[in-house]
């Protein structure tokens, strides 16, 4: 993977999610720490989502609009949560992530 492949173009969500902050005076509560705990609480609602569902019962989500959309905002919430976040504590996520998968791939070798 070279440098020059850009894999995730996240500058237009923090923006808007800059502006919105901006717009309600939040910025002087999205601190790293209270983005961590809101993201952290995201991902609790989307797990709950998954919780005593068979593999079977979860891959058929999709067909169920009321448990479909619930999963499409809770998924929502993580990712703003995430990119808040990453934009708060000055992290490139495209940069971070094609450095991860660079760091998996020597890890964990194809066969």
């Amino acid at each position: 993977m070279t440098a020059s492949v850009s894999l995730i173009d996240s500058s237009g969500l923090a923006a808007a999610l800059e502006q919105f902050a901006l717009e309600r005076d939040w910025p002087r509560y999205h601190t790293a720490r209270n983005l961590v705990l809101a993201l952290t609480g995201e991902v609790g609602e989307l797990a709950e989502i998954f919780q005593w569902l068979s593999d079977e019962e979860a891959a058929r989500l999709a067909e169920d609009p009321a448990r479909f959309t619930h999963l499409q905002e809770e998924l929502a919430d993580v990712l703003m949560y995430l990119v808040r976040l990453a934009s708060v504590t000055g992290v490139d996520l495209d940069a971070a992530v094609r450095d991860k998968l660079v760091k998996n791939a020597r890890k964990y070798p194809a066969p």
